[in-house]
């Protein structure tokens, strides 16, 4: 699992049919805590499934691999990253 920030959307002109009704986010990976407050991240930039309705700026956890399409199940959905988790703060002691 990946922290990142959602910087954008995707839309998409044609799709495989387990794409329909997709919200597909533009996402940035926080690439060293240290930088979380930074802008840009500084990571790469993934397009992610968005299964939080996440809005511009917002913190969030990415789930990449199988672990992505995960939710789905037993659904096969073509993806490779999705956003499972909006998060409110990030605390580190």
């Amino acid at each position: 699992m990946k922290l990142a920030r959602t910087i954008g959307s995707v839309t998409l002109a044609r799709s495989h049919p387990a794409m329909e009704q997709a919200q597909l986010r533009l996402v940035e990976v926080v690439d060293a805590i240290e930088r979380i407050d930074d802008n840009p991240l500084g990571g790469d930039t993934i397009a992610a499934w968005d299964l939080c309705s996440t809005g511009i700026g917002d913190l969030v956890a990415l789930a990449e691999g199988p672990e992505a399409a995960q939710p789905f199940r037993p659904d096969v959905k073509p993806l490779d990253a999705s956003i499972v988790a909006l998060l409110d703060q990030v605390d580190l002691d």
